[in-house]
């Protein structure tokens, strides 16, 4: 992939998401053949289709936690106020990640949860 193409996937990922995620910059500079899978996943999550991009990206938080990722939470938290979700439907999620996950998924989402409720 070329850094040109690294470089317009690194803007659309910043105006999509409203932050471009420290790990996308990383690949893109250090390993930009795997750039590609990004491109692709990209695409697909943050645009309106059958389902809001919204959605699709509270969907993607409820994921990550019960995958137990901090910094994913974090920025998956990010990304879904930047597509307009409230606090309350970003608590709503975090209710389904206990039910779904159980405890040690809300936990990872703790500090995550710190920001977003200043």
């Amino acid at each position: 992939m070329e850094k040109k193409e690294v470089k317009e996937q690194l803007e659309f990922a910043k105006e999509s998401m409203g932050f471009t995620p420290e790990i996308m910059q990383l690949i893109g500079e250090e390993a930009p053949e795997w750039f590609k899978l990004y491109r692709a996943s990209d695409k697909a999550m943050w645009i309106d289709s059958a389902l809001s991009a919204k959605i699709k990206v509270l969907m993607g938080l409820a994921v990550v936690a019960g995958r137990l990722c901090p910094d994913c939470v974090e920025m998956q938290m990010k990304s879904a106020l930047h597509h307009g979700a409230t606090k309350a439907e970003i608590l709503d999620t975090l209710g389904v990640v206990f039910v779904t996950a159980g405890a040690p998924g809300v936990n990872v989402c703790k500090n995550a949860m710190r920001k977003l409720m200043k």
